[in-house]
């Protein structure tokens, strides 16, 4: 008598997505452009050093000079994984943050988040929260089945922030890489296609001028918008 096998579903119609072609991203508060050393590099070594502890988890950086920065960002878009992004606040008129697709897989249909630098200045804006949501819209608008955070386990702040944006946490991996000299266990978070829909819903009503009083209050925090989209998808029939 044969075993019988369990296999997980087919997928109707699946197709490959492109990989990162989008050399700008924009909403209403923030831009995103194609990182570029001649365009963005001196900005955003300006702004990245008001903080030295924003390399702490970095596989990269400190830099210690505009022209160290400038030769980082000379060799991260040699090539296309990662796909790196300056981030241009709106609001400001000021590059003030990077971000970038990689492990970019569009056979499996995946791709990662990652690199993120967010300078103090954009830091708790609407623009920083907003450069997230066009990330994931595109990824997700062009095929994605699944889109990443990753970050050490040991970074809280990232950790928070991947919650609030509506990843699921989904474990840590142990002594998954060595960073800078040190050991790093990671922890691993998801958004899947289902769940975007009712994501993107809750990213467009927190970034509706409606959900902010005249002083730039929240009247709605996104972690109450997208925990109820994880509660929504683990609640039982």
């Amino acid at each position: 008598m044969g075993k019988d096998t369990i296999l997980g579903p087919k997928l109707k119609n699946w197709m490959p997505p492109p990989c990162p072609t989008a050399p700008v991203l924009e909403g209403r508060y923030a831009r995103l452009e194609r990182l570029d050393a001649d365009r963005h590099a001196d900005e955003l070594h300006r702004a990245n050093a008001a903080d030295d502890t924003l390399w702490d988890y970095m596989a990269h950086g400190p830099f210690l000079s505009a022209l160290a920065y400038s030769n980082w960002v000379h060799t991260a878009v040699a090539v296309n994984d990662p796909y790196y992004y300056a981030i241009k606040n709106l609001e400001t008129g000021q590059y003030e943050g990077v971000a970038s697709y990689l492990r970019i897989r569009p056979e499996m249909g995946d791709i990662e988040v990652g690199s993120i630098v967010f300078t103090p200045p954009l830091q708790r804006t609407r623009a920083a929260t907003e450069a997230m949501f066009l990330m994931m819209q595109w990824a997700f608008e062009v095929g994605y089945r699944r889109y990443e955070w990753k970050c050490d386990a040991l970074n809280q702040p990232s950790r928070r922030a991947a919650l609030r944006l509506g990843f699921t946490f989904e474990g840590i991996f142990r002594q998954h890489m060595v960073i800078k000299g040190r050991n790093r266990d990671t922890a691993w978070f998801s958004v899947i296609d289902s769940e975007w829909p009712a994501l993107k819903t809750a990213f467009e009503t927190w970034l509706s001028s409606e959900n902010f009083s005249t002083n730039g209050q929240q009247r709605q925090s996104l972690s109450d918008l997208t925990r109820r989209v994880r509660e929504a998808d683990t609640a039982c029939p």
